[in-house]
């Protein structure tokens, strides 16, 4: 593998953007009171180091834009050796989930969430171009599937008595269904040449905000309804005072939006993804250090 190969698989593995996929299981590792260390390390590095760049990966090889992706300005060319690396980090995450004894249920998820991931992309299936099947795919294999699969690698499986613990799941897919519309918002005409139903350009520019702006809503009484069931409501206080700066920032993009639609611009769209990941990330592990 050459120099501008490896440099342009590298890139297209997109391997920062697995820190805004991190409050799932963060979520899961805060609601666990037996945490199995090892494993739950373990799960995480194979999920964020090689499932998630993996499925990155693949869906670039297929959509080979040439407009800003996320976390990628200006893509590179792809190459056949992104679609041997795809294939080749998911085989080596089943592989090791398998040596390191992480469970059949967390294996079998590695398996279905990197077919699931294929289906999203490849142009035999592209469930890409079905608006309102893609954001549901999305939502319940990132949100509500990464929650349980995390959760029982994080417990060993304890705990799964409770069936409370599907509630958190569902608000992880409900967080999901909010915010995964924004991340097309600004890829309409790139979604157009490519053929691409996505939900964003379905329901439009302006539609995809007021979307957000109801499941997000959802996303807080329901996450209130959580903690004060389970007498943790000092929890969802904090959790207000940490969502705050990305209602903010959501707030001030919508109405810019309302005015100027071009401000629904790649921009705008990394600087909500960084705020609402990153407070995420912290408020998940202060209430699970706490």
């Amino acid at each position: 593998m050459n120099t501008g190969v490896l440099r342009s698989t590298l890139i297209h593995l997109r391997l920062p953007f697995s820190i805004f996929l991190a409050p799932v299981f963060l979520f899961a590792l805060s609601e666990s009171e037996n945490v199995m260390r090892g494993k739950a390390v373990a799960a995480f590095l194979l999920m964020h180091l090689l499932l998630f760049p993996a499925s990155n990966a693949y869906n670039s090889y297929f959509d080979r834009d040439e407009g800003s992706i996320g976390l990628i300005r200006k893509p590179p060319p792809v190459t056949r050796a992104l679609w041997f690396t795809a294939l080749s980090m998911d085989l080596m995450a089943i592989l090791l989930s398998w040596l390191l004894n992480l469970g059949l249920f967390f294996t079998l998820y590695l398996v279905l969430y990197g077919l699931v991931s294929k289906a999203y992309s490849h142009p035999s299936i592209r469930l890409k171009k079905f608006p309102v099947l893609s954001l549901l795919t999305v939502a319940v294999f990132q949100g509500c599937y990464t929650f349980l699969a995390s959760y029982e690698v994080i417990t060993g499986g304890a705990g799964w008595e409770n069936n409370g613990i599907w509630i958190p799941a569902v608000l992880s897919t409900i967080n999901l269904i909010a915010v995964y519309p924004l991340t097309q918002v600004y890829q309409h005409e790139e979604d157009r040449r490519n053929g691409d139903m996505t939900y964003s350009r379905l329901v439009g520019i302006k539609g995809t905000f007021l979307h957000a702006g109801i499941f997000f809503g959802l996303s807080f009484a329901g996450f209130g309804y959580w903690y004060s069931s389970t007498g943790r409501i000092e929890n969802w206080f904090l959790y207000g005072a940490f969502m705050t700066p990305v209602l903010v920032y959501f707030l001030y993009w919508w109405n810019r939006v309302r005015r100027d639609e071009s401000e629904a611009s790649y921009e705008h769209t990394m600087r909500m993804n960084a705020l609402a990941s990153g407070f995420l990330n912290l408020y998940f592990l202060i209430v699970g250090w706490l």
